[in-house]
């Protein structure tokens, strides 16, 4: 049975559906005279070579038999497969490094379009996915003849440019911004945020200010846009050279040194490995034990909720599967993203989340984008030095934590963080005495045998973490 994605409806040329586990897209009659033209050129394969571009065929004969008409209600002209993305994810759940990453690999794959007399008809980081650290357009439905000015300019400038301009030049995080609003925010939004001397900080003068000064005019429908434009001469050139001006300016963004606590901007929790409480003995301990548990069952997707620096989930990535890697902290996962950008890992997602207020639905219907929750369903759940954080720091009930930790299911990982450690003590510190007196081993060990088979717990040397191997009851 054939499935559109939720949030494949708005181009009427192409949609994408899932068809018996594969990922595939309907062209129309003018979508797929722009394939044959891709097609045509060596673009298509170079693209696709070099990781930028998902790997693509076009269906033929009778492998495209059961393909459902468009949303429109209108067969499709062409079916092509596409090679399937492990974990989709969105703009707002990448750290800063990633959605910086994301706009060089759209540019990118702009500049070598036009090289081919091929443009891209959209600008939206939506079109972007990845393999891990690896950033890979994958509208290839966007691609059409070029032909003067680049339509996708203010969808690019919305969804990446303005975002990485507003962290870099004032230090905001972007996620909110994205999370809020699926088309991103407005020029004249952010020309609010660049008042005074701040309008002539890099880039935000030619993109922002002049760009909200002109956009009535921007916003008129897009094809009458570029009619007027190259009426008014400008070229495929200009194209070119917007690009590589965008190019070089994003590659030139950057937010405040993050290094270690007390450096820069740096996060408590970007220090953590450092910082914490266990001693050398604790740490190998724990290691073992997590390994020992990732290599007794299936471990083809792992989610490491509470990631940190992703020591853990560089672990059970060296398992064979993918790991989703996810932590609050945009700083501790910015420095995880380009620590595995460096070394090529294709295999470990970093994405910042909130646990306590995950991603949800949004868009049309709440659907277009779908809650975090819905893309991932794990083999395997790491949760280390987490439950302490939610029941204590959040306010999340005990009881409430270990439903939330089952929902998931497959295999749990868990530790629990006994009372009179020191990370507890520091929790409590700021709250009302006796507040959390349920929090006890006892009490969470009562409700995790009454939702999970536990099959191996350890208490740590320094004795004061406990961890558990689990699997939610039948």
């Amino acid at each position: 049975m054939a499935v559109y994605a939720a949030g494949s409806f708005r181009d009427p040329d192409s949609a994408v559906f899932i068809s018996d586990g594969h990922v595939r897209r309907g062209l129309s009659d003018r979508a797929a005279a722009d394939w044959q033209r891709l097609a045509a050129t060596d673009l298509l394969g170079r693209l696709t070579g070099d990781g930028l571009l998902v790997a693509t065929r076009a269906l033929e004969g009778d492998e495209a038999a059961g393909t459902p008409p468009s949303p429109r209600g209108e067969p499709w002209a062409l079916v092509l497969e596409h090679e399937r993305i492990p974990i989709v994810t969105y703009p707002y759940e990448w750290p800063f490094a990633m959605l910086r990453e994301a706009a060089l690999a759209h540019l990118d794959v702009l500049l070598a379009a036009l090289d081919e007399g091929l443009s891209l008809k959209d600008g939206t980081a939506y079109n972007v996915q990845f393999f891990g650290a690896r950033p890979c357009f994958v509208d290839v439905g966007s691609f059409e003849p070029a032909a003067g000015p680049w339509p996708g300019y203010r969808q690019f400038c919305q969804t990446m440019l303005f975002p990485l301009l507003v962290q870099a030049h004032t230090g905001m995080p972007y996620q909110p911004l994205l999370r809020g609003s699926i088309d991103g925010p407005t020029p004249s939004d952010v020309a609010g945020m660049f008042s005074g001397l701040r309008r002539f900080r890099k880039g935000v003068l030619r993109n922002v200010t002049l760009h909200s000064l002109l956009e009535r005019k921007v916003t008129a429908p897009s094809e009458r846009v570029k009619g007027s434009m190259r009426s008014a001469g400008f070229s495929v050139e200009v194209a070119k050279a917007t690009a590589r001006n965008l190019r070089k300016l994003v590659a030139g963004l950057e937010v405040g040194k993050r290094g270690k606590v007390g450096e820069g901007t740096a996060s408590v929790w970007s220090d953590y490995r450092t910082t914490c409480s266990y001693s050398d003995d604790d740490a190998k301990a724990k290691a073992a034990f997590v390994n020992a548990a990732l290599g007794e069952g299936p471990a083809g997707l792992v989610l490491d909720l509470g990631a940190n620096d992703g020591a853990y989930s560089v672990l059970a990535a060296e398992h064979g599967g993918y790991v989703v890697a996810v932590d609050g902290d945009e700083q501790t996962v910015d420095l995880l993203y380009r620590r595995l950008r460096a070394d090529g890992r294709e295999n470990v997602l970093p994405l910042v989340m909130n646990l306590v207020d995950p991603s949800g639905g949004i868009g049309w219907r709440n659907r277009e984008r779908s809650p975090f929750a819905e893309r991932v369903r794990p083999d395997v759940t790491l949760a280390l030095a987490l439950v302490h954080h939610l029941a204590i720091g959040a306010n999340v009930p005990l009881p409430e934590v270990v439903d939330w930790l089952a929902s998931w299911g497959g295999r749990l990982v868990v530790e629990f963080v006994h009372g009179d450690d020191v990370q507890v003590g520091r929790l409590l510190a700021n709250k009302p005495p006796g507040l959390f007196a349920d929090y006890r081993q006892e009490a969470f060990e009562a409700l995790l045998d009454a939702r999970f088979l536990v099959h191996r717990q350890e208490t740590l040397p320094g004795a004061t973490r406990t961890l558990y191997l689990a699997e939610p009851k039948p």
